[in-house]
């Protein structure tokens, strides 16, 4: 089976390189960008399953990388990252096609399992339990 690719956008270096640690350890393949011009030749490059994209980026915003990811491939599934409540922006960014959103600082578990659940979602893994 073919690994599973990540791309991590986002301008802050710690968060890249502590989400390029996480998901490398789960068996990804991971890319990241720290703008959206790199971003977006990763993705018509590399064919990413999943972007976990910040919200906000110098440059070119995470709703812009968003639309320009869906035009490039609609099936690339998007996860957005935000330090901000800016519920006007998760809203445009679900009606683009986001499938969720985390808010900075966020709990690395459940990013973990959030990853895990969209692109193995389909697979039925009896060798972890969800607790209650």
């Amino acid at each position: 089976m073919d690994k599973k690719k990540v791309l991590i956008v986002d301008d802050q270096n710690g968060i890249r390189v502590l989400l390029m640690e996480v998901f490398s350890s789960e068996g990804y393949e991971t890319f990241q960008a720290s703008n959206g011009k790199l971003a977006l030749e990763i993705v018509r490059n590399d064919a990413p399953d999943l972007v976990l994209l910040d919200m906000k980026i110098p440059g070119m915003d995470g709703l812009e990388i968003l639309k320009h990811v869906k035009a490039i491939n609609k099936e690339i599934k998007v996860i957005m990252m935000t330090a901000y409540g800016e519920l006007d922006m998760i809203k445009e960014a679900t009606d683009h096609g986001a499938l969720m959103h985390f808010t900075k600082p966020f709990d690395i578990d459940e990013m973990r399992m959030a990853v895990n659940m969209q692109l193995r979602g389909g697979e039925t893994n009896s060798w972890y339990a969800v607790g209650s």
